[in-house]
C-alpha cells in the first residue's frame, strides 16, 4: 500500500504511514530492534554505595520525631539512582533500613512480596510471623516468606536497626501479582514456642524426619549469627574459598537443599586479610550488606570503598572485584541476589571480566 492510497482511501490530504499505525496500536520492529533484543544487558541499576555512617543519625532523628502510628514503618528505602520511580535498589531487589524503638509494635500485615530482615544493631526486639516469635541478634538472618503474617515488637532498650529485603519490584513493578492485607489486630498472638523453626531445623544436615509441611521458601525463621561464626571457624582457615568471593557460604532451605527464597539467594563471605578477587560478570543482580571489616568493591568502572555496615549494590553484568582493605583483619560481607529467579527461568550466566 503507497501513501497515496492511504491518501485516498482516508480522504485526507496528506497521511504519515507511521502517525497511522500508531494510532492502530502498532509500531515497526525494525525501528526499535536494536532496543527490543540489545546485544548484551543494559540495566537500569547503576553502582552505587549507603554510607551507614551517613544515614544512622537520620534513623535516629526519625525514631525521635516520627511514630510507628504515622509512619507504620519507619524505613530509609536504598534508592537506587538508576531506578527512582518507582524505586529500587537493583533490579528485581529491594532494600531498606528500619528502625524501631523500645516498647513500639510494627503493625501485623501480609504481601505476595518475599522478605527478610539482616539485623544490623540493638537488641531485644523479636518479629512475629505465623504466629512464631522470632528473635533478632546482629547478623542473625530471619525469614518472611510471601503471605505470611509478620509484625514486630522491641521489649529491649536501645535502637534496634535493620536491613529489610523484598522482592517487590518483581511481584509489583515488573509482574503487577502483589496482594497487600493488614492482620484484623495490631499484633499476631504466639501460637507455637519461639525460635522453634530455627531449633528444629538449624542443626546442618539433621533434620526433622517426621512429616513437615513442605514449602518452596525455607521453615527456618531465622538463620542465627551464631551458627554463621561456627560455620566459619570449622572450615575457613582450610577451605581455599572462592576465587571471587573468598570463604562463601550459601543459606539452605533444608526442605529443598535450594535457596532460603524462591526469589532471593542469601549468601556470606569471609575475606581473609589482603584478599583480592578474581573480577566476574553475572546476569544477576547483587546487593552486599558489610557485616564487619573494610575494602573496595570495584563494580564496572566505580570503586566503591565499604566499611562496617554499609550497603553497596552490584547491576547485573557489571565486572565485579572484591578486595579486603586490611593485611591483618578479616572481612565478612552478606549478600542477596535475583539468581534463583535467573536460574529457574534459564536466563543465569556468569564469567570472569
Amino acid at each position: 500500500m503507497t501513501t497515496r492510497d492511504i491518501e485516498v482511501g482516508s480522504d485526507r490530504a496528506s497521511v504519515d504511514p507511521y502517525n497511522a499505525i500508531q494510532e492502530l496500536g502498532t509500531a515497526p520492529l525494525w525501528r526499535y530492534y536494536g532496543n527490543v533484543l540489545p546485544k548484551k544487558p543494559e540495566p537500569k541499576a547503576v553502582p552505587y554505595i549507603w554510607k551507614y555512617a551517613s544515614l544512622r543519625p537520620h534513623l535516629l532523628h526519625f525514631l525521635e520525631t516520627l511514630s510507628l502510628e504515622e509512619a507504620e514503618r519507619r524505613v530509609l528505602m536504598l534508592v537506587n539512582p538508576g531506578m527512582t520511580e518507582p524505586p529500587a535498589t537493583s533490579t528485581t531487589l529491594y532494600a531498606g533500613l528500619q528502625i524501631i524503638g523500645p516498647g513500639e509494635t510494627a503493625q501485623a500485615h501480609r504481601h505476595t512480596s518475599n522478605a527478610f530482615r539482616y539485623v544490623i544493631e540493638g537488641s531485644g526486639a523479636y518479629t512475629t510471623v505465623n504466629g512464631e516469635r522470632v528473635h533478632m541478634r546482629p547478623g542473625d538472618l530471619l525469614l518472611t516468606p510471601n503471605w505470611h503474617w509478620h509484625d514486630h515488637y522491641h521489649e529491649g532498650e536501645g535502637p534496634m536497626v535493620w536491613l529489610d529485603a523484598l522482592d517487590y519490584p518483581l511481584t509489583t513493578n515488573c509482574l503487577d501479582v502483589n496482594f497487600f492485607e493488614l492482620y484484623g489486630e495490631r499484633s499476631q498472638k504466639s501460637s507455637v514456642p519461639d525460635d522453634l523453626s530455627s531449633r528444629q531445623f538449624i542443626h546442618g544436615q539433621l533434620s526433622p524426619a517426621w512429616e513437615v509441611a513442605y514449602t518452596e521458601a525455607s521453615p527456618i525463621g531465622n538463620y542465627p549469627w551464631s551458627e554463621t561464626q561456627r560455620a566459619f571457624a570449622a572450615i575457613a582457615d582450610d577451605a581455599t574459598g572462592s576465587a571471587t568471593e573468598g570463604v562463601l557460604l550459601e543459606y539452605k532451605n533444608p526442605m529443598t537443599a535450594g535457596p532460603v527464597l524462591p526469589t532471593m539467594g542469601c549468601r556470606v563471605s569471609r575475606l581473609r586479610p589482603g584478599f583480592r578477587g578474581v573480577p566476574i560478570r553475572r546476569t544477576s543482580s547483587t546487593i552486599y550488606h558489610v557485616v564487619g571489616g573494610s575494602g573496595v568493591a570495584v563494580v564496572g568502572d566505580e570503586r566503591l570503598d565499604w566499611t562496617d555496615k554499609d550497603v553497596f549494590a552490584v547491576p547485573p553484568w557489571h565486572s565485579l572485584e572484591l578486595r579486603n582493605a586490611s593485611d591483618t583483619e578479616d572481612a565478612y560481607l552478606f549478600s542477596y541476589t535475583n539468581e534463583p529467579v535467573l536460574r529457574a527461568l534459564g536466563f543465569f550466566r556468569e564469567k570472569q571480566a
